[in-house]
C-alpha cells in the first residue's frame, strides 16, 4: 500500500516503456517480517487465490509451458512467442531445471546451504543478458535472482527485482516467492526468516490508475482485514508438488470433478493441500461448468481467508453465499 500510494501521488519519473504509461519510482525495497502472511484482503483490489496458487506450482515444478498458466491467466499468452514455452517470465524453469543434465541451481543453493549454514553464496540468478539480443522479446524476466540467507536457525531471503508493476506483478511475485522462500526453508529444516524485496523500477501503470485510487480509498477508510496464512507442511518436496499437479491438471483439463468429501477424505493430500485442490476445483466450475453459482459445500470448506478472496472475486462464488456480504 506504501508503494502504491508512493508511485502514484509523489512518482519521481513519468515514463512510457514499450507503449506503456506509467509513473514511476526509482530504488525503493521494503521487507515482510512474516512471509507466510503473502496476501492482501482488499475488496477493490479481487486478489485472486486460485490464480496465486497455480503460478506458485508453475514455478515450483519448474514448468515454463504456457498451456497450464494461460489457463489461469488468459493474458499471460500474449508473451509467447511459439505458442508452447514462455520464457523470461518462467521463473522457476531457470530455477528448479539444469542446463546440462546436473542438479538444478535450487538443488545446488540448498546443498551448499546444507553444509555451509552462515554462507553468503547461496545466490539464484534469473534475468540474464542474452534475453536483450532480440529486441522484439515481449518476455524479459523481471526477476534478477533470489538469495538465500540462513542465518540463526531462520531463513531469510532478498528478492532483487529488475522492475514491477505495483498494481498487478508485486502481488504474484510477493506470494510466489515467499512459496519459494518457504520451499526451500522446509528442504533446509529452517524457520521461516523474512523476506526483502528490492525493485529497480517501481511502477504504476496509467490504465490501472483508476483501480489504484479505489484500493487506496478502501485501504484509507478503515482497519484492514486480516485472515492466518497457514504453514506449508514440513514434508512438503518436490514429489508433493507433482503429486497435486496430477490433480490440478485433471481439473484443468475437465477430466474430473471433485467434491469437498472427496478431496477430503479420497486423495491423500495435506489439508493445506486440499485447500488448493478445493480452488482449482471451484475454478473448473467457473470456467468450464460456466455455472452461476458454485458448489456451496465446497465453497464453505475453504479457510476463511480464501474463501472471503474468492467471494470478492468471482461472482458465482458471491451468489453461494448470498451475495458475498459473509
Amino acid at each position: 500500500m506504501a508503494l502504491l500510494q508512493l508511485a502514484t501521488r509523489e512518482p519521481e519519473h513519468q515514463i512510457e516503456a514499450r507503449g506503456n504509461a506509467a509513473r514511476e519510482v526509482i530504488g525503493v525495497s521494503f521487507r515482510l517480517p512474516d512471509p507466510r502472511q503473502r496476501l492482501p484482503y482488499l475488496a477493490e483490489r479481487k486478489t485472486n487465490p486460485v490464480f496465486q496458487f497455480a503460478e506458485a506450482l508453475w514455478y515450483l515444478a519448474g514448468r515454463r509451458d504456457v498451456d497450464m498458466i494461460g489457463y489461469y491467466a488468459p493474458s499471460i499468452r500474449s508473451s509467447c512467442t511459439d505458442g508452447v514455452h514462455l520464457g523470461g517470465s518462467a521463473y522457476g524453469y531457470t530455477l528448479f531445471n539444469s542446463a546440462d543434465g546436473g542438479q538444478s541451481p535450487f538443488d545446488l543453493v540448498v546443498e551448499l546451504l546444507l553444509n555451509e549454514r552462515d554462507s553468503k553464496r547461496g545466490y539464484l540468478s534469473v534475468f540474464s543478458t542474452a534475453e536483450l539480443a532480440d529486441r522484439s522479446n515481449p518476455d524479459v524476466a523481471c526477476l534478477a535472482g533470489l538469495h538465500l540467507l540462513p542465518r540463526d536457525g531462520h531463513l531469510h531471503m532478498v528478492c532483487n527485482m529488475r522492475a514491477n508493476d505495483l498494481d498487478c506483478g508485486l502481488l504474484s511475485d510477493v506470494f510466489s516467492f515467499t512459496m519459494i522462500q518457504e520451499f526451500a526453508a522446509v528442504q533446509l529444516g529452517l524457520r521461516l526468516g523474512t523476506y526483502t524485496h528490492t525493485i529497480g523500477s517501481a511502477h504504476v501503470n496509467d490504465h490501472n490508475a483508476d483501480r489504484v485510487r479505489r484500493v487506496l480509498d478502501e485501504a484509507a477508510s478503515g482497519p484492514a482485514v486480516h485472515f492466518a496464512f497457514p504453514s506449508l507442511p514440513e514434508d512438503t518436496t518436490a514429489v508433493t508438488i507433482e503429486r497435486l499437479l496430477v490433480h490440478e491438471e485433471a481439473l484443468r483439463t475437465n477430466e474430473l470433478r471433485y467434491n469437498a468429501p472427496h478431496i477430503q477424505s479420497h486423495l491423500g493430500l495435506h489439508p493445506y493441500w486440499q485447500q488448493v485442490v478445493m480452488l482449482f476445483e471451484l475454478y473448473r466450475q467457473i470456467q468450464h461448468d460456466q455455472v452461476a453459482t458454485v458448489d456451496p459445500a465446497l465453497l464453505h470448506a475453504l479457510d476463511p481467508g480464501l474463501r472471503w478472496l474468492m467471494v470478492r472475486k468471482w461472482p458465482a462464488c458471491a451468489a453461494a453465499v448470498g451475495g458475498g456480504a459473509h
